[in-house]
């Protein structure tokens, strides 16, 4: 392939293919889970800690194996095609098809705040629970359409890359400065005087709406659970970096620039992340962001700060960041299931290239099946359970480093984990801690997750079965 991204390039695909939705809503489930504004910040801190050390840890992967397919090519290099194939199964099915139909739904959530008809509209369809409705459709046109887009080649899914994850980046560090300086009635002092004592308050529904029921002091043990459940949140909002690795190929000195790409946008998101969370404290007081309507503290926020104007200016921040983000899946996606098909893991269509040299089958087979999740409505439960094993992928990548060091020690490795063997260890006891606390005290979080990738295995060993007559 020919190497068609820089490391700015790069770096914005990082960025760009992090900050989704999700920052502009799970603050409010994570502050019902902990009722204080230290315990806000401290997830936040332990999740952006967790995300840099497995960024630095991947980079030296990344310099050993500078292919295109990225985790997936990781995986089967140091665990063998079975392992490679399970984490190529759930990115499919779920783990990248399904983040691109949430984003592309949250995206026409947004729109219909501007466009009111969007919602007010009556179903196309509906059969019982199950109904089809314009935003879902919307949904499905921007995904379509930034599937056809990156058809066209990788110069026009790199312009678009660049110039929404720059807008977005702008438009953050905006609400970031006037959310400390238009704020007439500072709620900080409030949301921090609850110290390390932490509160949890789940509501009640009343109509559409979510109502506070009155805070409750939680101990230490119901804390961690708090912790963990809240840890959901912010790690979904925090994954997808390693997009960046799936389009190695395509990436010039992919041996040094991966790992610069992954380092710096992971870090400068995570401080963009923090800094949101701030003016969330500042702007808003723990009812106001724990029952935000619709779970939207960003809209709470940006109308305490621009007024009625707020609800458009922060309508039009989410487009702007949701598009990009759907951009940066979309382009990266495609380039494992090629890799796979390669490997004779996937159908063997998708691994022809186009005259623009990109996976155009792979994009489309993409495209499609994420179109098809958005319009089951079944994305956010899918998501919901598959956290805890993106995480547990990210821990088997991160270990794969420190199994190689001692397996391997004459590996070339062009770049080595920064502070090793410390970097990687403290990623997989936070990760390990994370998983075991949502094991223990959110099983709904896990077990799908568990039977999803374990569907995987019989259809590994039919491919394989096939191959083998």
């Amino acid at each position: 392939m020919k190497k068609k991204l820089k490391l700015w390039d790069s770096t914005m695909l990082v960025m760009g293919s992090m900050i989704g939705s999700g920052i502009f809503i799970v603050s409010s489930d994570m502050m019902r889970n902990l009722g204080s504004g230290y315990w806000l910040i401290a997830v936040w801190i332990i999740t952006g800690i967790m995300t840099v050390a497995a960024a630095i840890s991947y980079g030296e992967l990344s310099s050993m194996f500078p292919k295109a397919g990225g985790q997936y090519t990781y995986m089967t290099e140091i665990f063998g095609k079975m392992t490679g194939f399970l984490y190529g199964w759930g990115l499919f099915t779920v783990i990248q098809t399904g983040t691109i139909a949430a984003v592309a739904m949250a995206f026409g959530k947004f729109t219909a705040y501007l466009i009111p008809a969007l919602n007010n509209s009556q179903p196309i369809f509906q059969s019982g629970s199950f109904k089809i409705t314009w935003v879902q459709i919307l949904a499905i046109v921007v995904i379509l359409l930034l599937t056809f887009i990156n058809t066209k080649g990788v110069k026009n899914g790199k312009f678009l890359q660049n110039i929404f994850t720059t807008s977005k980046i702008i438009a953050l560090l905006g609400i970031i400065v006037f959310g400390f300086l238009f704020v007439k009635d500072s709620q900080w002092a409030q949301n921090m005087s609850f110290g390390w004592n932490a509160f949890q308050d789940f509501g009640k529904e009343v109509g559409n709406d979510l109502m506070p029921t009155g805070w409750k002091s939680i101990g230490s043990l119901t804390l961690l659970g708090g912790i963990a459940a809240a840890m959901v949140g912010s790690v979904f909002s925090s994954v997808a970096w390693e997009n960046v690795t799936f389009v190695s190929g395509e990436i010039e000195n992919p041996k040094k620039n991966v790992v610069k790409a992954m380092v710096l946008g992971t870090t400068v998101v995570m401080v963009l992340y923090l800094l949101v969370n701030f003016v969330y404290l500042n702007a808003l007081d723990r009812d106001g962001i724990a029952f935000a309507d619709k779970n939207r503290p960003a809209v709470a926020a940006s109308e305490v700060i621009f007024g009625n104007l707020g609800t458009v200016i922060m309508a039009v921040l989410v487009m702007i960041s949701t598009f990009g983000c759907i951009n940066g899946l979309v382009l990266a996606g495609a380039r494992v299931f090629q890799t796979m098909a390669k490997d004779g893991l996937f159908f063997k269509q998708a691994i022809e290239n186009n005259k623009n040299e990109v996976p155009e089958k792979s994009l489309w087979m993409q495209g499609i099946w994420a179109s098809v999740l958005a319009l089951s409505g079944q994305y956010g439960d899918l998501l919901d359970m598959i956290s805890f094993v993106i995480v547990l992928f990210y821990m088997i990548t991160v270990f794969g480093v420190i199994y190689l060091r001692i397996k391997k020690p004459d590996l070339e490795r062009p770049y080595k984990t920064w502070l090793y063997p410390v970097t990687p260890v403290l990623y997989l006891l936070i990760g390990s801690a994370f998983c075991i606390l949502l094991i223990w005290f959110k099983p709904q979080y896990t077990w799908p997750g568990f039977i999803l990738i374990s569907l995987g295995l019989p259809v590994y060993w039919f491919i394989n079965r096939r191959k083998a007559e």
